[in-house]
């Protein structure tokens, strides 16, 4: 049987992958280092299938390395030992600084994690571990430290097109048909961005057609993917798809779905501090100051999950649910950072009032540095007038107060400090 197409595409070279330019062209730091032969360990980070198995494969044979694999879901220490025992056995000839990637590596426990430290610190071997997760919060900092993070891409439009025509035209068994790629939209917005997804539904999609000549229209993908959803989707739990379901249940106010989308995650296996973090997240972002004990809930939570761990954990992680979806919201904040943002990127560099800037030296002082700053708590309420953004941003909102009790109550407070100057 045909091993499936996005494995028969898998690139055999460097100048075969594509998309992340920004880490494997010629004048990247990356670049530089495989053209150099002398690699750090890494930690590829990034969405799935944007290529960090394929990458970490490609810089073993551009390298010509010893290449061991381990895979976090059904590795542990005596696996990882058993590498490193092998390559230690092989010694100069063929063993040393040999690559060993680690897939999921933010699945690893810390003494799974400590186990590689000796290794990789000695260059025994060379670590390539990759992840989907935020590598700060999930690989110990003794390890992260002796590694360089990368950062992948989400694989853009033209990357994806590129690979429905690069299999079309080349692999061995779709040149066979005639394949006309009328429309693309349906299989870009059923990969969510991933190249395996892609591929995958390619095939599924030329497989049903049970046909050597096919037009790919938007409405061919849809009807075959539908009818072929249980195929389509091997993983079960749809995991983006899940915690997308519940981020937005919560959002919208809904602890019923909230709950439910909840049990899925639990139920498929999901890591409970990944849950925990984005429901911190979302404290912040969707509920901010329209009940600001939400963030001390949600941290509070990771905190408890993290001792007690499972499955008495996923009592603590429903309470949180439910109190984030039944809170208040406002996004008022999220907004505000966002809109200063924007202001520092379009306005670079402008100058920090006189009045405001510290003054640690005689000369300082000569300049104006610090004069007429008025010290809040001298003044009644607490509150003195005074400009505190750059002049050419005076009176600019950043944040808006939301439309919700506790937002209202900090609108009248603004309010009767800042009278019209920021139009609350």
């Amino acid at each position: 049987m045909n091993a499936p197409l996005a494995e028969r595409m898998r690139p055999k070279s460097l100048d075969e992958y594509i998309g992340q330019e920004h880490l494997v062209g010629n004048q990247s730091v990356l670049g530089r280092a495989l053209h150099a032969g002398n690699i750090p360990s890494m930690i590829l980070w990034g969405p799935p299938g944007v290529g960090k198995t394929t990458l970490a494969q490609l810089i073993s044979t551009k390298l010509d390395r010893a290449f061991y694999t381990l895979s976090a879901i059904n590795s542990g220490v005596k696996d990882i030992r058993e590498v490193i025992e092998k390559v230690k056995s092989q010694g100069m000839f063929g063993g040393g600084n040999a690559i060993l990637f680690i897939d999921e590596i933010h699945r690893f426990s810390k003494s799974q994690q400590d186990s590689l430290l000796n290794a990789v610190e000695r260059g025994l071997i060379t670590l390539i571990g990759a992840t989907t997760e935020n590598p700060s919060f999930e690989v110990i900092p003794a390890l992260l430290s002796r590694c360089q993070v990368y950062v992948l891409r989400q694989l853009e439009r033209g990357d994806l097109e590129m690979m429905l025509r690069k299999a079309i035209a080349e692999d061995e068994s779709l040149k066979k048909k005639k394949i006309t790629l009328t429309e693309t939209d349906a299989l870009l917005m059923i990969s969510g961005g991933d190249g395996r997804k892609l591929l995958n539904a390619l095939e599924i999609v030329i497989d049903a057609s049970n046909s050597d000549q096919i037009e790919i229209t938007n409405d061919l993908v849809s009807s075959i993917i539908q009818q072929n959803l249980a195929i389509y989707d091997k993983g079960g739990e749809q995991h983006y798809d899940v915690i997308s379901a519940f981020i937005k249940s919560i959002r919208g106010s809904d602890p019923n779905a909230a709950v439910y989308y909840l049990a899925r995650m639990i139920e498929g296996g999901e890591d409970p501090l990944f849950i925990a973090r984005r429901m911190i997240i979302l404290a912040s972002e969707d509920i901010g100051n329209a009940n600001p004990t939400a963030l001390v809930i949600a941290t509070n939570t990771f905190q408890a999950v993290n001792v007690i761990g499972m499955p008495e954990g996923r009592i603590v992680l429903s309470q949180c649910a439910v109190y984030l979806a039944t809170s208040p919201k406002s996004n008022a904040s999220y907004e505000a950072i966002g809109k200063a943002q924007e202001a520092v990127a379009q306005h670079t560099h402008l100058s920090v009032p006189l009045h405001l800037r510290n003054a640690p030296t005689k000369l300082m002082k000569e300049l104006g540095y610090g004069d007429n700053y008025q010290y809040a708590h001298s003044y009644q309420n607490n509150f003195a007038l005074q400009e505190f953004l750059p002049e050419e941003l005076s009176g600019t909102v950043f944040y808006e107060p939301g439309k919700n009790k506790r937002e209202e109550e900090i609108r009248l407070w603004l309010r009767a400090r800042w009278k019209e100057k920021y139009g609350y």
